[in-house]
C-alpha cells in the first residue's frame, strides 16, 4: 500500500479579511485510500474548485492538515518545501479539457513530466508507451494530439497524469465533454490505474452518469464535506 492515499483533516479557507471575508471551506475531512476512486459533488460555489486547488498546492488552505501518500504537506502551514516538485512529482492532474501540446505527438505529450523531472529521455518514452500501451491508445503514440479523436485525447491526458507514478490524482470534471460510452470507458480506465497503480483518485463531477459508479462519495455543502455510500454499481 502506498501510505495513506489523501488525508485531510478540518481544511478551511478564506478569502480576504474582516467584514469582507469569505469562508470558502470551512470544515473540510476526507479519506481517499490507495486504489480507491471517490467522487466529489456539490453545487456550484460550494468550494469543489477551492478544495482541488488546496490539494493540488496552487493556492495556500488558512488552516487544517494535508497527507498524500506517506508525506504530510500542510499542517496550518506548507510542510512541503518545493510545492512546484511536489506537484511534478506526487499529484496527477486531469482536467475536463486534456490540455495537450499541440506541438508534441502522443508520447512526448506523456514523456515530457518525466524528463522535466531529470529522466532519460528513453526511460520516460517507455514509460510513457507503457501507459499508452494500458489504456489501449499505443497505437496513436506518434499521432499530433489534432489527430486524435476526444477519447482519445482524454486517454492520453490520464496517460499523462500517471505517468510520474503519483500517489494521487485530481481529476476535474474528466467525462464532461463526453458522451455515455466515453465517459463511462474513462471512469473504467480511472478505476483500472487507480487499482493497478494503488493511486488515490478525486473525481470532482456534475456528470450524472458517472455518478452512481461511486462506491464512496463526498458532497460539499457551504465549504463542509458530508461523506455518502455510493451506488458502485457496474460499468455498463
Amino acid at each position: 500500500m502506498r501510505g495513506k492515499g489523501i488525508l485531510i483533516e478540518g481544511l478551511k479557507k478564506r478569502y480576504g479579511s474582516g467584514d469582507t471575508a469569505v469562508d470558502a471551506l470551512k470544515d473540510v475531512n476526507m479519506r481517499v485510500a490507495p486504489g480507491e476512486v471517490v467522487g466529489l459533488i456539490g453545487p456550484s460555489g460550494s468550494g469543489k474548485s477551492t478544495l482541488l486547488k488546496c490539494l493540488g498546492a496552487v493556492i495556500d488552505p488558512t488552516a487544517g492538515r494535508m497527507t498524500l501518500g506517506e508525506e504530510l504537506i500542510f499542517d496550518n502551514a506548507w510542510k512541503a518545501r518545493d510545492l512546484r516538485a511536489l506537484r511534478r512529482d506526487r499529484i496527477g492532474f486531469v482536467f475536463q479539457a486534456p490540455y495537450l501540446i499541440p506541438f508534441l505527438d502522443v508520447t512526448d505529450n506523456v514523456a515530457l513530466l518525466p524528463m522535466l523531472a531529470g529522466a532519460p529521455n528513453a526511460s520516460a518514452r517507455a514509460r510513457a508507451i507503457e501507459l499508452l500501451r494500458a489504456l489501449d491508445v499505443a497505437h496513436r503514440a506518434h499521432a499530433m494530439p489534432a489527430q486524435l479523436s476526444g477519447g482519445e485525447q482524454q486517454r492520453v491526458a490520464i496517460a499523462r497524469g500517471l505517468v510520474n507514478r503519483p500517489p494521487v490524482i485530481l481529476a476535474d470534471e474528466p467525462t464532461a465533454p463526453l458522451d455515455s460510452a466515453r465517459a463511462m470507458a474513462v471512469v473504467r480506465i480511472l478505476n483500472e490505474m487507480a487499482r493497478q497503480c494503488e493511486t488515490a483518485i478525486i473525481v470532482v463531477t456534475h456528470d450524472e452518469k458517472i455518478i452512481p459508479t461511486f462506491k464512496r462519495i463526498y458532497q460539499i455543502r457551504d465549504g463542509v464535506t458530508h461523506e455518502e455510500a455510493g451506488e458502485g454499481r457496474a460499468f455498463e
